[in-house]
């Protein structure tokens, strides 16, 4: 049984938008924070965003005022909305679940396969 399942990426131009998916199980949308991580060629992988079961979001100083986190319990899914994407944002997107809304790989432990997002230059 997969539990997240991310959707959504593909190549897009530079300063283009696009909108990624996570549907989870129901009982990892319900029990875990949610949070979206990413990680390109050569390099470590690193925190997005990440939100709380109240609904307060934190974001990675990249994605504050360009990503925006929500999501939707009727579907079970976590989305990530992307603006003004550039090539430094290329990577692949992978969604996490954990017990605490913070953006670090140790607070989360379950990841999806995650989805390749691609900004043309």
């Amino acid at each position: 049984q997969v539990d997240l399942v991310e959707s959504g990426g593909g190549s897009v131009p530079d300063g283009g938008s696009l909108r990624l998916a996570c549907t989870a199980s129901k009982y990892f949308y319900t029990t875990f924070r949610l949070a979206w991580f990413r990680q390109a060629p050569g390099k470590d992988r690193e925190g997005v965003a990440v939100l709380d079961n109240d609904g307060t979001a934190t974001y990675s100083d990249s994605a504050k005022g360009r990503f925006t986190i929500s999501k939707d319990g009727d579907k079970n899914t976590l989305y990530l909305d992307m603006t003004d994407l550039t090539p430094g944002d290329s990577a692949v997107y992978i969604c996490a679940a954990g017990p605490m809304a913070v953006l670090s790989q140790a607070a989360f432990w379950y990841w999806g396969q995650g989805t390749q997002v691609t900004v043309d230059s």
